[in-house]
């Protein structure tokens, strides 16, 4: 769709040797040329009167086989003009229900293509292109005008697949117009009708509450049956749903078949959660899942997301999910499910949230097979007029990225909406790829109900308090422009319209929809909430000798022919020494496989992180390379007779939006481990609106048990800032009502049976485990081979150094790499009056096992000794909740940055804290 004006401009030589080229080698001219002179050789060859000529004489200027002057500026001027409005109709397309268009200079006159006024009723080869055959500018013109700029305009000049190019040509010009049959009349204006009597109900019924109606935007709930509708009729099962406020109750309604009962059980405060668990959220937050009958007769589930109000957060939720779903349930299939995100307009424009979850769109780790994209575009955000909320010109923009195209259609033509809508998905099953529908709308009122939008917009308001709503627009459509059965038809809605909204208002109650529970929501609903008791000692999570010998032999060896490289080779083998001459493994050997016994029990392991496979300090290599031809080596999955699959991916270089895909995933299926590591724990700082809105309070909020593990390493060696502190102190600030698990373990075989531990409890929690750095190869993390076949996580380890608890004086409580500092200098002094207990689970905090080492060191005085400065890390959380021993805190001094910048200054502070902790 390129811009031939340096062809209009040359010599007609020039286009006729061009031509000429075409002749000999079609493929040897520009795509575009090429349908041009291909649609011209169809007009010459049929001949202008119908007669079957010979190829055309082609001299600007000369007679062709018929007989007629041709003039091959004007003819290339014609297509031009079509190529004009297939890249820039959007620009001047009424796509807009409110207000004029701004001026986006399209450039789209008769006279930028060289004609007038009176070339208008010349007849073109260029309309064969169109479908239209040989006709006039004219009509050629108003084609283009009628498909590009009426009351749809779509941008796909940037999608290099020439086969997505053809195809949404052909349904622009071909189809697009084509009406649609009297009974998909009648389903839109029924969905309308919903969708406006809802919002008048709750007007009457809760004058003043917030509700963030869908008043301006009903043709939604068009669009949304509609993209269902098409989906289920195109071999998808399931349909994901995330988005946010505005319309959630009218789609929880309209579109997921909640009742108005269980809806105005919410607004009452009646409501009971449908699990046993949590405090709640506000009632346009919460999440929904049914199972739908399509006008068809298809029957397809649907699951729509809790939000929070952190507009565009649930998006890479709903990512995860699905591909969650169809890995367990459709084989990976994903034709088979289909996720939808409905955006705002202001949101999708400022949410870089929105960015990342598009450049996973292609991702091998992160692909779903296409996203629906819906804007609910209200020309404003807030109070923040359009102008203000972005730079681009449309809020779609950032579509181009990926190369998906924007439907821009007017939200008031509801028939327009729904062409729309099948054909992006129709689009995404075709090409399985991501597609936008910017719906241009408006917001009747202001943000919430209880807001006046006059006090910052009175000009557009003024405008918006005299126009129709979509159902009356639509409505009187059918009564001006309709066959007698459209006026009919319209006439009959319009009287059950105010049939049912009385039906509303007397509180008819309705039938919920019957619902059959997947095998994923069927594990869940075999989970029980998390008692206190619970945490007062671990299951047994250890394993046999058995797997422990499959698990091993098989991640410590390789195909015959593949090569890896020397140094990971060596790395390989120096676990295996390790083993056969001390029993031990290190941490990395631990942590694989804690992950390969898991696969042997039945259960999926998945991974994601940057630089995951290899580690980013080089010691978990669950992927090897070989040196020769870069070929992958996945060590976790060869093991014989493992009934779960293992999957790992390195990420992009995101920390919200992949935290998000990996939440997502581990919603959707209890019985896999899911894990996500930072590069660096600092990192996760990245990622807090998800740690803040889902991880720590998804169980009390959505309603919804997770049971995500995030790796983050932490540990002051000097690095700095960037690279010390996890952020410990944040974590622990969030933790209440048993929402999460926060440890800081130091034993490779501990680290096994927490990960074990996860898939072991008979409920599902957050893990955030404080990972090492520098101590991923210390000796004193190595565990010998009876700690992985007995027993199961140990939340305190006690010393085994001391032997006389009666002689002991001073103890050192502690969590993490800064034990191993401790312990050095208490074993280089010989200090049997010191014992160091290792809290190895932060929270839920063990405060029985405290309290017992308290009682059998009772001579002793206690200290909880840190790494990080006295406002970090977890003294301010101990001193909150541990109220029944009596300590000490030695730290670093209160910082505002997490660490020193300078080595000399970090190995000075680090001496202090080990001087301090044995000399007073």
């Amino acid at each position: 769709m390129k811009d031939f004006s340096y062809i209009t401009n040359s010599h007609p030589a020039f286009i006729e040797n061009l031509y000429q080229d075409f002749l000999q080698d079609p493929n040897s001219v520009d795509p575009d040329l090429k349908k041009f002179f291909e649609g011209f050789d169809f007009a010459v060859g049929q001949g202008k009167n119908g007669t079957t000529n010979g190829t055309a004489a082609v001299a600007g200027g000369t007679t062709g086989a018929t007989g007629e002057s041709f003039d091959w500026k004007k003819e290339v001027g014609a297509y031009r003009l079509i190529l004009g409005y297939r890249n820039k109709g959007h620009l001047i397309a009424k796509t807009n229900p409110i207000r004029e268009r701004k001026d986006r200079g399209a450039n789209l006159d008769l006279g930028f293509y060289g004609f007038t006024e009176a070339d208008l009723d010349k007849t073109f080869n260029a309309g064969n292109m169109i479908g239209l055959g040989t006709t006039t500018l004219r009509n050629i013109l108003n084609h283009m005008q009628t498909t590009y700029a009426g009351h749809v305009g779509i941008e796909f000049k940037y999608i290099s697949d020439q086969k997505k190019v053809d195809w949404l040509t052909n349904e622009m010009e071909r189809n697009f117009a084509k009406p649609l049959p009297i009974n998909k009349k009648k389903r839109i204006l029924e969905k309308l009708n919903q969708g406006v009597i809802f919002e008048k109900f709750l007007h009457t019924k809760y004058i003043g509450q917030k509700r963030f109606s869908l008043e301006g935007g009903e043709s939604t709930i068009a669009a949304l049956d509609e993209i269902i509708t098409t989906a289920a009729n195109n071999d998808v099962q399931e349909v994901v749903i995330g988005m946010a406020h505005r319309g959630r109750l009218n789609v929880l309604t309209n579109i997921m078949g909640k009742t108005y009962e269980q809806v105005f059980s919410e607004f009452e405060g009646t409501a009971k959660p449908d699990q046993t668990m949590g405090s709640g959220d506000v009632k346009y937050h919460m999440g929904y899942g049914s199972e739908v009958q399509t006008p068809d007769g298809k029957t397809i589930h649907l699951k729509l997301m809790p939000n929070p109000s952190h507009l565009e957060t649930v998006d890479p939720v709903v990512i995860g999910f699905a591909r969650a779903k169809a890995d367990v349930l459709y084989k990976s299939d994903f034709d088979k499910i289909l996720p939808i995100l409905i955006h705002g307009d202001a949101s999708v424009a400022g949410q870089g949230v929105v960015y990342e979850v598009l450049q996973m769109s292609d991702l091998d780790g992160y692909y779903t097979g296409g996203t629906v994209h819906f804007v609910i575009n209200n020309q404003i955000g807030f109070t923040t007029d359009f102008e203000d909320a972005r730079s681009s010109d449309y809020c779609t923009s950032l579509a181009a990225m990926v190369q998906a195209p924007v439907l821009h259609v007017n939200g008031d033509d509801a028939e327009a909406v729904v062409k729309c809508v099948q054909i992006a998905t129709r689009y995404r099953q075709e090409y399985n790829s991501d597609v936008f529908i910017d719906m241009v709308c408006y917001r009747k009122h202001g943000h919430n109900e209880g807001d006046d939008p006059k006090f910052t917009q009175p000009q557009l308001y003024s405008l918006i308090e005299k126009h129709a709503n979509p159902r009356e627009v639509y409505t009187n459509f059918l009564l001006e422009n309709g066959e007698s059965d459209a006026k009919d038809l319209a006439k009959e809605m319009e009287k059950k319209f105010w049939a049912d909204l009385q039906e509303r208002l007397d509180e008819i109650k309705q039938k919920p929809l019957p619902y059959h529970y997947q095998q994923p929501e069927l594990a869940w609903k075999n989970l029980r909430k998390a008692t206190e008791e619970d945490f007062v000692k671990s299951p047994a999570t250890a394993i046999n000798d058995a797997s422990f010998k499959k698990v091993f032999e098989a991640i410590m060896k390789w195909p015959a022919d593949f090569k890896p490289l020397k140094k990971v080779e060596k790395i390989i083998q120096d676990k295996v020494k390790l083993y056969n001459e001390e029993g031990k493994l290190d941490w990395a050997t631990g942590e694989l496989m804690a992950y390969g016994t898991l696969l042997l029990d039945g259960n999926d392991v998945r991974m994601s992180g940057q630089d995951v496979r290899r580690g980013t300090f080089s010691h978990r290599h669950a992927v090897l390379r070989d040196e020769n031809t870069d070929k992958a080596y996945s060590r976790l999955s060869e093991i014989a007779d493992a009934g779960g699959q293992f999957r790992i991916y390195n990420s992009l270089l995101s920390e919200y939006g992949v935290l998000g895909f990996e939440y997502g995933y581990a919603m959707a299926n209890p019985n896999s481990l899911v894990l996500w590591e930072a590069q660096f724990g600092d990192f996760s700082n990245g990622a807090q609106i998800m740690i803040d809105q889902f991880i720590s309070a998804g169980e009390q909020k959505w309603n919804r048990m997770n049971g995500i593990t995030m790796l983050l390493p932490h540990g002051y060696e000097g690095q700095g800032p960037e690279h010390s502190s996890a952020r410990m102190e944040r974590f622990l600030q969030m933790c209440a009502e048993l929402n999460m698990v926060v440890t800081n373990i130091t034993t490779a075989a501990n680290l096994f049976h927490a990960l074990r531990r996860q898939l072991a409890w008979p409920f599902r929690k957050p893990l955030i485990n404080f990972s090492p750095k520098a101590n991923l190869r210390h000796p004193g993390t190595y565990s010998p081979t009876q700690e992985f076949l007995n027993g199961g996580f140990k939340e305190v380890i006690d010393d085994t150094f001391v032997n006389d608890a009666s002689s002991v004086r001073k103890v050192l409580f502690c969590s993490g790499k800064v034990y191993f500092d401790l312990a050095e200098r208490q074993q280089k002094e010989n200090r049997k009056d010191t014992a160091i207990v290792r809290l190895e689970q932060l929270y839920p905090l063990p405060v029985k096992q405290l309290e017992a080492l308290y009682a059998k060191y009772n001579k002793a005085t206690w200290f909880w000794v840190q790494e990080e400065p006295l406002n970090m890390g977890a003294a301010s959380f101990l001193q909150m909740n541990l109220k029944t021993i009596n300590y000490g805190v030695i730290s670093r001094q209160p910082s505002a940055a997490t660490a020193t910048g300078y080595a000399k200054v970090h190995a000075q502070e680090q001496t202090e804290i080990i001087d301090t902790a044995f000399s007073i």
